[in-house]
């Protein structure tokens, strides 16, 4: 039975599956003694475990199988909820979710899980765990409690154990000790491979070829060995091999592992109908009275890629009716344009509700994630996340994670306090971190807070000065505002200890410059003592877009209406001069103008107009007035990219085909403003 045709179903329901371990293992730290919380993960445990096995994924099988032997024996009161036991089944579940992407990636969702699978028969057993037990940064050989290094094998392997037994093959489990002065580790194993390759075949190691070649292990290693040469010949030829110390070759029997079979449902659809907790479509389906049937379907995200792309071609089209039905004298063309825009505007926002993706898809990544840091820093930090259903287009979806994931380990490790600094400034110890979404007007705001000791700003100014950031006489004019968003200055960092977390001169300006691509801004706020505010603004989508057309001479441009706060007729006697640069008093504020016609040096005429045509656009706190020919009206174009060839074009984003055929290049402001 080919069992392509339902991997996409498979990986789709698998991540639905382990996310929702996952969220109720965080639940169950909170109320360890809720049995339901149990019984949710176990059901979600047991599906995708007979889905994997169906599949014929037996890595992904087998531990999600030990980690429902642990699960079971929980609610059935025989093992207590712990810190130290949800750390191993956290672990577990991270296991779950490489294997998984791999095989989303393409891969053969295999993986070395040894490690974890010994702690998880250790909790089933019963025995208790060390409180400095970490899975993540172990680099010691693991042992199971039947004295093998290498655990439980899988079925292919058993298989070709027993053919090479038949077969008059030794088995071998060898030992292989390092000189502690050993600087190539991964070289010195490299050798040791294909000496032993030569004369026979590795089955397995311990630790994983990963992590020897990652040089991720102390100085010793197990390899599981078939070959004809005698123990004492194989010794000799490892010890041949500069910087081995020591060599221990003896049998390996298969007896520990003759009953080592995967469980296998005997169909996968059964066990998800059985198991699979029921949504609340479903259990609202199952109400008396209710027969309707199931009225959601999976659709591959390039379908809808495809779709939006045909739309936007019927965008353009509709662009040009509209263009042929002003020009003309035509009643009915002109009615039935009409109705076609008043359609197609319907069938646009479809289509954009369609690619709508919850942010909690991106959010629900966190808690584990803020969880393992504040237990590496030390630190007490409650999560709350608020708006998580808030909907954003799945393409700026996919590109926000990284830039939140920056901002989140920022706050942890700079601004939230350990608990003893945070009791001396009378705080409580337990910081509190909030990630909050919400929609204003055809925006997502994203936010995260913390209640930290703020950016301390005279720290600030004085890493800026040492940097070349900024000169004196620009410190001294800087507004609160303005130092604090130095932070997100190219290079800029005040760690002053070089950690995993933070503090590797990769700053925030990466962070900066990727919501930038995407349209979007990011402002910084704080009060120093008290914690920072860091406020994301996102498009709703980056496919089609509302925008000002203008006009520059004989060129048509766009400008996103995203940015703009205004237009304005100004007379060129209100202009006033400033640092050598043309401003105007814009209510109350002073706005640099830039004339758009000379940094694109476009000819100008010696007489110029008494009346400046100006878009006042804005890009944080910081506007601008840009100076254009004339104003042609708003209009909803398709953002075309300008393709590899003109890339880094400087202050133009894309482009755009207009009704009349012509292309339109659209101008990023923001690049103006800076």
């Amino acid at each position: 039975m080919d069992m392509n045709q339902y991997l996409e179903v498979f990986i789709d329901e698998s991540k639905e599956h382990i996310q929702n371990i996952n969220d109720q293992l965080l639940l169950l730290e909170k109320d360890p003694n809720n049995l339901d919380l149990v019984n949710e993960i176990f059901r979600s445990a047991h599906t995708l475990k007979g889905m994997a096995a169906t599949m014929g994924y037996e890595d992904l099988a087998d531990l999600t199988h030990k980690l429902e032997n642990v699960l079971d024996k929980v609610r059935n009161n025989e093992i207590i909820i712990d810190s130290n036991m949800l750390d191993v089944v956290l672990e577990a579940v991270e296991g779950l979710e490489e294997m998984t992407l791999s095989i989303a990636e393409g891969g053969d969702g295999k993986k070395d899980v040894q490690a974890i699978v010994s702690e998880l028969k250790r909790i089933e057993a019963g025995e208790s765990l060390e409180s400095d037990s970490s899975l993540s940064t172990s680099n010691q050989v693991q042992e199971n409690k039947t004295g093998s290094p290498f655990g439980e094998l899988n079925e292919f392997e058993i298989t070709v154990l027993q053919e090479s037994v038949e077969q008059d093959f030794f088995q071998y489990q060898i030992h292989v000790s390092l000189r502690k002065d050993c600087l190539l580790k991964a070289a010195r194993v490299y050798m040791v491979f294909e000496v032993l390759e030569q004369i026979g075949e590795v089955m397995k190691s311990n630790p994983s070829v990963e992590d020897l070649e990652s040089e991720n292990f102390d100085f010793d290693f197990y390899v599981l060995f078939v070959s004809k040469e005698e123990a004492t010949s194989i010794e000799k030829r490892i010890l041949k091999v500069s910087e081995v110390e020591a060599v221990h070759v003896e049998s390996y029997t298969l007896s520990e592992n003759k009953n080592q079979k995967q469980e296998k449902p005997n169909n996968m659809v059964n066990s998800e109908q059985k198991d699979q907790p029921q949504s609340k479509a479903q259990t609202d389906q199952s109400q008396p009275g209710n027969q309707a049937v199931n009225k959601t379907i999976r659709v591959n995200i390039d379908r809808l890629d495809d779709l939006m792309n045909l739309f936007e071609e019927l965008v353009i089209d509709k662009g040009r009716l509209e263009q042929i039905s002003y020009e003309s004298d035509h009643a009915e063309l002109k009615e039935t344009v009409e109705r076609m825009s008043r359609v197609s505007g319907d069938l646009q926002n479809i289509i954009l509700n369609m690619r709508m993706v919850s942010i909690a898809q991106v959010f629900n990544r966190f808690p584990r994630m803020v969880r393992k840091l504040t237990r590496d820093l030390g630190k007490k930090v409650d999560l709350v996340i608020e708006g998580a259903e808030t909907e954003l287009d799945r393409t700026v979806i996919d590109e926000i994670g990284d830039p939140l994931v920056h901002l989140i380990r920022n706050a942890l490790d700079h601004g939230i306090e350990t608990p003893e600094e945070r009791m001396e400034q009378g705080k409580p110890e337990t910081g509190t971190l909030l990630l909050k979404a919400y929609h204003s007007g055809n925006h997502v705001f994203v936010e995260i807070e913390d209640d930290g000791k703020g950016i301390q700003k005279q720290k600030v100014l004085k890493k800026a000065l040492s940097n070349g950031i900024i000169t004196n006489e620009q410190a001294e004019n800087l507004e609160e505002h303005q130092i604090n968003e130095l932070i997100l200055a190219s290079g800029f960092s005040t760690a002053e200890q070089i950690s995993d977390i933070s503090g590797r001169g990769v700053g925030l300006d990466v962070v900066k410059n990727k919501i930038e691509s995407l349209g979007g801004n990011i402002t910084v706020g704080s009060t120093e003592g008290k914690g920072s505010l860091f406020s994301i603004q996102l498009p709703l989508t980056l496919s089609i877009i509302s925008a000002l057309l203008i006009k520059i001479q004989e060129d048509t441009f766009a400008i996103p209406l995203s940015s703009i706060i205004e237009t304005a007729i100004v007379k060129k006697e209100d202009v006033l001069r400033a640092h050598n640069k043309e401003v105007i008093d814009f209510r109350g504020k002073v706005v640099p103008l830039v004339d758009i016609r000379r940094l694109f040096e476009y000819s100008l005429d010696e007489q110029d107009d008494e009346l400046y045509s100006v878009i006042i656009v804005r890009k944080g706190n910081k506007l601008s007035g840009i100076i254009v020919d004339s104003f042609i009206g708003q209009q909803e174009i398709v953002l075309k990219s300008l393709g590899k060839y003109l890339t880094n074009v400087f202050a133009i984003s894309g482009a755009s085909i207009l009704g009349n055929g012509e292309v339109a290049l659209i101008i990023d402001s923001n690049a103006l403003i800076k």
